[in-house]
């Protein structure tokens, strides 16, 4: 099926353009050229490489945890591609190896299926540190063993990314993994500078949610944070909901990484695309949610609310970042973190994920592979 879009606006991930045509065929971009021989549709708005969330644990109610399967990743999939998210990989928080197994199942599955959005899928735990554990559950975060390397392993999973701490996982570990083409991020972590250092040295590439449950940064003692931000080559995932991170933390965050290695992530939860106020249970604690903030009854965050729509209007009204920027921090850079490079931008053969933004830059469409999955 071939069609030619002309929208008002069109950011193709280095600039803005007006009244510009695209031209899409099998789910690819073919054309910049008005010349068509099918008529163009006019989009009124700016249209926009697809935002892609490398952390999403929940969505329209569901828990990727909970019993995961193909229907739950659809579910979380729709519930998301309503904020501009056009790709995602399902993300397992901390938990029991069957489950892992059933995660890993669930996706292999849903990238047979050409299931929208589906890039593959992050194992967020269990080697994390207890200390710095948020709201994973204590009982299952463990040393890894033959049994999740089987897991991480595996060859139909599409993109992997493993988020461990690497005070408990050694740097020829974090290296075979690497060799299993796992993207390993640091994160849920109270490593000293010198470990950290050593488990980059060893492939590790990313850092998840900056600033959140891992080490900080003082004079003496860098910490994980002055790891993550002394790093030239490693990207940090970055919540930006007011909650999780200060402004002006952010802000420095920005500042000192090169361009292209700050993308935004949500960390979603259940809650994200429903209407309520409801509850949810997470591993039998209680999670509330008050408006935009996410507490479990024990106190702590336990993930977001927040969209990728949300992500990138909060960082131009928050942190004072250009809109073309928030918007390469929603697409290009996270593409490029997981080597995605046909992604995030528009350019002959990417593929034709995108976005198009209303006057009020909220999500008016989103298409992914040309196909129009969600309208306003």
């Amino acid at each position: 099926m071939k069609q030619t879009l002309i929208a008002e606006r069109v950011f193709d991930g280095e600039h803005f353009h007006h009244n510009q045509a695209i031209t899409i065929e099998d789910g690819r971009i073919v054309s910049f050229d008005r010349a068509s021989d099918v008529e163009p549709i006019l989009l009124a708005g700016t249209l926009v490489p697809g935002f892609i969330d490398v952390q999403v644990n929940g969505g329209g109610g569901a828990l990727f945890n909970d019993a995961p399967s193909v229907e739950k990743i659809k579910t979380i999939g729709q519930a998301h591609a309503r904020f501009g998210t056009t790709g995602f990989l399902p993300t397992l928080i901390t938990d029991d190896i069957e489950v892992m197994r059933a995660a890993a199942d669930a996706v292999a599955e849903a990238l047979v299926l050409n299931t929208p959005g589906v890039l593959g899928i992050h194992f967020e735990g269990p080697h994390l540190s207890v200390p710095k554990k948020g709201v994973h559950p204590a009982n299952y975060i463990r040393r890894i063993s033959d049994e999740e390397l089987a897991v991480f392993a595996r060859d139909d999973l599409g993109t992997k990314v493993v988020t461990l701490a690497p005070e408990n996982v050694a740097p020829e570990v974090i290296h075979a993994l690497v060799e299993c083409d796992v993207r390993v991020c640091l994160g849920h972590s109270n490593a000293e500078y010198d470990t950290v250092i050593k488990a980059l040295e060893a492939g590790a590439t990313g850092f998840t949610h900056l600033f959140n449950a891992m080490s900080p940064m003082d004079s003496r003692a860098p910490g994980m944070v002055g790891a993550a931000l002394e790093s030239q080559n490693a990207w940090c995932g970055l919540i930006v909901d007011g909650h999780h991170v200060h402004p002006a933390s952010a802000k420095v965050a920005i500042a000192a990484k090169p361009r292209g290695k700050v993308m935004l992530v949500t960390d979603a939860m259940p809650p994200v695309g429903m209407d309520d106020n409801a509850s949810f249970e997470l591993f039998g604690t209680q999670v509330v949610r008050r408006g935009d903030r996410l507490n479990a009854v024990t106190g702590e965050l336990a993930g977001c609310v927040l969209d990728m729509i949300g992500a990138v209007n909060n960082s131009v009204s928050m942190l004072g970042v250009a809109h073309e920027e928030a918007l390469r921090m929603a697409a290009r850079y996270p593409a490029e973190f997981i080597g995605h490079r046909q992604r995030g931008v528009f350019t002959i053969g990417a593929r034709a994920d995108m976005v198009l933004l209303g006057s009020d830059n909220q999500v008016a469409r989103t298409y992914i592979d040309g196909q129009l999955v969600y309208q306003a």
